[in-house]
């Protein structure tokens, strides 16, 4: 299991087993303890991935004999609020599915009212993307996204430790099968989605088709490093740091599953200016280099919470053709254009609190200021 220290990594072979819950096609069951651990120290000269083989899923080891565990320091009384957090939390998994959409939606609804910096950025964003909205209309958009952002929160303890079988009741997963075809060529799959506020359980539900490695932002809090790993770990996750390219590289050359959100600011090394609805953003352009490097397939994986209490639907796309082309940049404006096609479509499930639009250059406008300039549009790139 996954741990907030340095300790040093093994591996654990996961297969597929059809006299426990796998099948010859590929298909994964929902029991983790159809996974055993080989005992490899730090190693990925393993059997690479596909129909019927192996994956590598790296998690942090469990302490070597004679050396601490790490209880003292995750269990110091400066943690001990992100404990009974997540005691809480776990409590909550127990609430049946419609009244964890209810408690949920009132949790943000008290947080849409109180004085956050969120608050702002939400309607701000709003006003750039949707101009077409009139005002009113954007304020009930910036309410029932907070209400979303609400069951969000409680998204989490469903989506760590809900029972597979009550899971089954209330998920849809479509296009599998595009999955199992992309990694049947051998040379690894990145999933691309971007940031909507069922994240948690779009993670789950992936885990019910295949283990998947996740490119995620490390927390400080060593509590709450250690519950994510576990739970995540446990559902077949691999956490790679989103700066370790050689991880995730090294993952798709063993033929696995890569899933990560390239649709945040970057401002780093190979960010390009890349227009997103209509508004120049900095913007990765990574996925497209990674995918030529390795010759990985590039499938859209998208996910939204279905209305009233028909839970959440699922769908994995065919690999997108011609990609990557020459210009990552266009590439990237082109998963930009299916991310606003699923904006328009649930546009309250989108993540409208962060702060998308900033440049790569000091004359680039302030969208997020106390007072606020017009947007910029087709805003040259940087030289």
């Amino acid at each position: 299991m996954y741990r907030a220290d340095s300790a040093p990594a093994k591996s654990v072979q996961r297969y597929r087993d059809p006299e426990r819950g796998g099948d010859s096609d590929g298909n994964w069951g929902n029991d983790h303890t159809l996974y055993r651990k080989a005992r490899y120290a730090g190693r990925r000269d393993t059997p690479k991935g596909g129909p019927g083989g192996f994956l590598s899923i790296h998690t942090a080891a469990r302490p070597r004999a004679g050396q601490a565990p790490g209880w003292s320091r995750i269990l110091a009384p400066q943690y001990w609020p992100t404990w009974i957090g997540i005691g809480f939390l776990r409590l909550l998994a127990l609430l049946p599915f419609s009244l964890m959409l209810a408690v949920g939606a009132v949790l943000g609804a008290i947080l849409r009212r109180l004085p956050l910096n969120w608050v702002r950025i939400g309607r701000r964003n709003m006003e750039l993307c949707l101009p077409e909205l009139g005002s009113q209309a954007r304020e009930r958009l910036l309410n029932r996204h907070f209400a979303s952002l609400g069951i969000a929160l409680l998204e989490v303890p469903l989506a760590w430790w809900t029972p597979p079988a009550r899971l089954a009741r209330i998920i849809s997963v479509e296009g599998a099968e595009h999955l199992r075809e992309a990694q049947a060529r051998g040379r690894g799959v990145i999933l691309l989605t971007a940031h909507f506020t069922p994240m948690e359980m779009a993670g789950r539900m992936l885990c019910t088709v295949t283990p998947v490695n996740v490119l995620y932002r490390p927390t400080k809090n060593a509590a709450l490093a250690y519950a994510l790993g576990r739970c995540r770990c446990n559902l077949g996750v691999r956490p790679i740091p989103r700066d370790d390219i050689r991880a995730l590289i090294a993952a798709l050359k063993n033929n696995e599953v890569v899933w990560y959100a390239p649709d945040q600011s970057y401002r780093k090394k190979g960010a390009e200016m890349v227009p997103f609805f209509g508004i120049p953003a900095a913007t990765n352009t990574l996925t497209s280099r990674i995918a030529r490097m390795t010759g990985a397939a590039v499938l859209p994986y998208f996910v939204e919470r279905l209305p009233g209490k028909r839970g959440y639907r699922a769908v994995i796309h065919p690999p997108l053709e011609d990609f990557p082309s020459d210009s990552p940049g266009a590439d990237a404006e082109r998963f930009h254009q299916l991310i606003e096609a699923r904006v328009r479509a649930v546009p309250e499930q989108y993540l409208w609190i962060h702060r998308r639009f900033k440049g790569l250059c000091a004359d680039y406008p302030d969208y997020y200021a106390r007072q606020v300039p017009r947007p910029v549009q087709n805003q040259p790139q940087p030289s």
